[in-house]
């Protein structure tokens, strides 16, 4: 059962076509930015001591810049922990897909590379604690709040973990595909236990680093703002989208002659976490949401208040929504829906713009206030990164069998039926 994914020339092209096409409407985006009176002009940012600052086209780069940044290396590294989940629970059912998984999580190191670069060009447009007269008394830009945080909320702690999270997140990433790549030469169940505790290990260890992560790249950027729930619901719109892209992946490598042994049982089990997990995140977005809502504090409520009494980002609120909930909740309700393959080709990539969306909701509005949109500029950056993961993910697909050949379990999933 030796399959190999063949990543032709047209594929690349097709993929260099879309990165190309991501420059020139990123291009013309800022081009439209400029001569639009937007693209440099005063706005006012509230906070403990009001103070102003100019808004320049750039810094809706670096917004969409760190969308983007956040989107995808959610994806990867959540596809690891579902890679991770299935050697710790010793699960049969997605032998037969795992390579799927794995392939995605290829973008971790280049994803956490991207990740650093930007935060070291745009920290002070996207975060505004990185500004040091926050935390000098004498200065009239004084910021009680966020000076009460400095020992939490400073660059070099800050650094530390992000490097940190990405490099232990990627070495347990490799010491997987270590083991994966012996067992596929000599067989046997001893590559698949020492998985088996290295996935316990990285699911262990993604558990506190994800919400931590999710403070640090989320939270953060409305300093002032906090919520208990922010770590649950980042890692609900990360696992949500990977466990979509997984799906439509193995959907559309089925559809193209490659893992013909998956039958219409293994199609059920992804369609069902999909429409699971996608009422787990409503789930979480409602607890916060409603918590907020009730008790009426100012300081908590204004997250909401910039978000739903905004012309631009009003309707951005109500399509995530509709996207992750409503629509995932009635398309995928049936069985058939979610056992069928062309089904699964229309919801999937419906839920993943929707937790694009979800993330632009998060980031841009803390970052760019009223000065947000979205245009040829949020449309080229997405194609650009998506351009550059896809060569990323099918390069790496193509680098072992898509059939892990010598896993203990191949047979139950081969023979899986529900």
């Amino acid at each position: 059962m030796e399959e190999r994914f063949n990543f032709t020339t047209g594929t690349k092209k097709n993929l260099l076509y879309l990165f190309v096409g991501g420059i020139i409407l990123s291009v013309l985006g800022i081009y439209m930015i400029m001569n639009s009176g937007h693209g440099h002009e005063e706005v006012v940012h509230t906070s403990a001591t009001s103070s102003h600052s100019e808004f320049h086209w750039y810094q809706r780069v670096y917004s969409n810049l760190w969308i983007n940044s956040l989107y995808f290396i959610g994806i990867s590294v959540s596809a690891i922990f579902f890679v991770a989940i299935q050697y710790s629970a010793q699960a049969g059912w997605s032998a037969g897909l795992i390579r799927v998984p794995m392939a995605i999580g290829r973008w971790l190191p280049v994803g956490g590379f991207l990740m650093f670069v930007i935060f070291i060009i745009a920290n002070h447009d996207i975060f505004h604690w990185t500004h040091e007269y926050l935390y000098n008394p004498e200065d009239p830009r004084y910021d009680y709040i966020i000076a009460g945080k400095e020992a939490y909320l400073n660059l070099p702690f800050y650094l530390t973990r992000m490097i940190g999270f990405i490099v232990i997140w990627y070495l347990l990433y490799s010491l997987i595909l270590k083991h994966t790549k012996i067992e596929d030469e000599i067989g046997g169940e001893v590559s698949w236990r020492k998985m088996f505790t290295i996935s316990t290990i990285f699911v262990v260890f993604y558990a506190f680093s994800s919400s931590v992560a999710a403070w640090d790249w989320v939270l953060s950027i409305d300093t002032h703002w906090f919520s208990t729930m922010i770590g649950w619901y980042v890692f609900a719109s990360w696992w949500v989208s990977s466990l979509a892209f997984i799906t439509y992946m193995v959907v559309l490598l089925k559809d193209n002659g490659y893992l013909k042994f998956i039958n219409h049982s293994v199609i059920h089990d992804l369609g069902k976490f999909v429409f699971a997990f996608s009422i787990f995140w409503t789930y979480i977005w409602f607890s916060q949401f409603l918590l907020i809502y009730y008790a009426n504090i100012p300081e908590e409520t204004i997250y909401f208040v910039e978000r739903v009494q905004s012309d631009i980002y009003y309707p951005f609120f109500l399509t995530n929504l509709i996207l992750n909930f409503f629509f995932p909740f009635l398309f995928l309700m049936t069985r058939a829906s979610k056992r069928y393959t062309r089904f699964l080709k229309i919801a999937c990539p419906m839920v993943l713009f929707g937790h694009f969306i979800d993330f632009y909701l998060m980031v841009t509005p803390g970052v760019l206030k009223e000065n947000g949109g979205f245009g040829f500029l949020e449309i080229g950056i997405l194609m650009i990164f998506l351009s550059a993961f896809l060569y990323v993910v099918l390069n790496g697909l193509r680098k072992l069998p898509l059939v892990a050949k010598n896993h203990p379990m191949l047979e139950e999933s081969l023979h899986h039926d529900i």
